[in-house]
């Protein structure tokens, strides 16, 4: 019996060890500590940068079992910011994004298969312009603790290379710019 009793003991605090890894986090959009930046050929000739100033979004981690994270991302998509007002509003315009239809793009992770090295492939649908479709962005663990308010903090960055004809914004901008790159960098406040 005592050794049933330990047996019970020993199995409660493995698999409580286990969850106590496991975490949710609040993306930090508030005090300016997650981007979602963008990078498109100008011509093929010059590169144009900006960002989507407004997003929220969470996600849950679990270091014991990485393959179970979970992600979910709302942008403002009128929050599109290419530092240049003029060309902002033709981008928000119907001939781009629509924003005045398809105000928001979403992004809810299906599946997380890590490396092992830190790295790994998030796949998920990504919702832009009315559209979804599956995308695979390449992920990197930037790092993991406490922060020196008293929270916990993990951080993350992502690649992906979309085409915007594929979400039904087809305006012709020449071949070397079918493509843009998108960048983010998450850090989410553990809950």
């Amino acid at each position: 019996m005592k050794k049933l009793a330990l047996a019970t003991v020993i199995s409660a605090s493995l698999f409580g060890a286990a969850q106590a890894h496991a975490a949710d986090y609040v993306i930090d959009t508030k005090d300016a500590h997650a981007f979602v930046q963008f990078k498109i050929s100008h011509l093929g000739y010059s590169w144009l940068l900006g960002r989507f100033n407004d997003f929220e979004g969470t996600f849950s981690y679990d270091e014991a079992n990485p393959s179970a994270a979970k992600v979910e991302v709302t942008i403002d998509v009128a929050s599109l910011d290419s530092n240049h007002a003029e060309r902002d509003k033709h981008l928000r315009s119907g001939d781009f994004f629509n924003v005045s239809e398809y105000p928001e793009a979403k992004f809810v992770s299906t599946s997380y298969a890590p490396n092992g090295d830190g790295t790994g492939v998030l796949k998920g649908n990504f919702t832009l312009h009315g559209t979804t479709k599956e995308i695979a962005i390449d992920v990197k663990e930037i790092g993991a603790g406490e922060d020196p308010w008293g929270g916990f903090r993990r951080g993350f960055e992502g690649a992906v290379t979309l085409t915007p004809a594929e979400f039904g914004m087809d305006y012709d901008l020449g071949p070397a710019a079918e493509t843009v790159e998108i960048f983010l960098s998450i850090e989410g406040i553990r809950q």
